[in-house]
């Protein structure tokens, strides 16, 4: 579900698409993380003004998962907030491999 941003001079909309590249370029900041290709990788589902994210990682080998996990939470969250304007009420990260 795309994104719609009223501003003074009209709308801006961010399709799903694009939110779903966002998504996948800030957890890929995190150093050790890789958002698995192929099957399901990430779900970004906004209503409201309000977004809900899952995403499937693949870890470096050696990473704390816990710690990777969370740091890919907040980069997403940062992303989507600063740059969409959207209230992210979860960012649900299951790491599906390491490598």
């Amino acid at each position: 579900m795309s994104v719609v941003v009223h501003a003074e001079h009209g709308t801006i909309t961010v399709p799903d698409s694009m939110l779903t590249a966002l998504v996948t370029r800030a957890a890929e900041r995190v150093d050790g993380a890789r958002v698995r290709r192929g099957r399901r990788r990430v779900d970004v589902a906004v209503s409201d003004n309000r977004a809900r994210i899952t995403l499937d990682l693949v870890a470096r080998y050696g990473e704390v998962l816990p710690e990777l996990a969370r740091s890919v939470q907040e980069e997403v969250t940062d992303a989507l907030t600063r740059m969409c304007g959207v209230v992210v009420d979860a960012v649900d990260v299951e790491v599906e491999e390491v490598e």
